[in-house]
């Protein structure tokens, strides 16, 4: 963990790149020094948790959960009927969980040290509370990924590329179609495969998308606020990040003022999280 100074910062923003998804306005957050997660919780790091709990996750327990099906076997495809109607992309897995990404014949071997995917709000609270941290809350999931850089579309700036280099896991090429994988990765990758931002941290945007804490809505106040904490309550936890799967055509989500929602029980194959603690590590 890094520890990540206190004080104000510009949260949203009043150019949005999603209307629609509460980015704005942009407010004055005054915040207290946290702790963070340089990199989301690994494969490793949760099976960790998994041995000293026994823990089960709610996709393990539902019996499937969503996964792109790009990245599906043909034949796991072939034993699935339905989709998502307005995402035709994302089929629901039986056999798919953090041991099996992309179903019963997929393993994460060969992938300890990517994020674990599959989680569900509940599961990230359950791991954090193990290891005695916690979510963050989106005020300080998006002052941590601004990285010290004032009223900036990512977490090292403005240009998605700078100098021609890839800083995140994202989709190159047509979505849903084809990923071209210009940035090496079709899929997730290794946690810190591309650089840190202002504070230390990696992949803040693209590879995975993170839990926070908050309820979501989209109404915020202008006002100058302390600490805020979100909605008291809602149906939908907030995200954010973007993950591998995020296009500018499709998904505009990998700056560090977009968000996006899904029930506290969701899972998928592009979901994971990091934690925060006020105490060090």
């Amino acid at each position: 963990m890094v520890l990540i100074s206190g004080g104000e910062f510009l949260m949203g923003t009043d150019n949005p790149g999603i209307p629609p998804d509460g980015e704005g306005p942009q407010r004055s957050v005054n915040l207290e020094a946290f702790y963070m997660d340089i990199h989301e919780v690994t494969n490793h790091q949760f099976k960790s948790f998994i041995n000293a709990t026994g823990y089960v996750t709610e996709a393990e327990t539902f019996g499937d959960s969503f996964v792109f099906d790009g990245v599906l076997s043909e034949a796991t495809k072939s034993q699935i009927s339905q989709a998502v109607a307005a995402a035709p992309w994302w089929l629901p897995v039986k056999g798919a969980d953090w041991r099996h990404p992309e179903g019963p014949d997929s393993s994460i071997t060969d992938r300890t040290d990517h994020p674990v995917l599959h989680v569900s709000w509940r599961d990230a609270g359950a791991y954090c509370s193990w290891a005695q941290k916690r979510l963050p809350t989106e005020a300080e999931w998006e002052h941590a990924c601004r990285g010290g850089l004032k009223d900036r579309l990512y977490p090292w700036g403005n240009k998605l590329t700078p100098k021609e280099q890839h800083y995140s896991n994202l989709w190159q090429g047509d979505f849903p179609t084809h990923n071209s994988g210009e940035d090496g990765y079709i899929k997730t990758s290794p946690v810190m495969s591309f650089p840190a931002n202002g504070y230390g941290l990696y992949d803040m945007v693209g590879n995975a998308w993170e839990w926070t804490s908050d309820w979501w809505s989209v109404h915020h106040t202008a006002d100058r606020q302390h600490n805020p904490k979100g909605p008291p309550s809602g149906t939908d936890k907030v995200k954010k990040g973007g993950s591998y799967m995020c296009h500018k055509s499709y998904c505009y989500r990998y700056r560090c003022a977009a968000r996006s929602q899904n029930t506290p029980d969701s899972s998928a194959s592009n979901l994971g999280f990091r934690c925060v603690s006020q105490e060090p590590p």
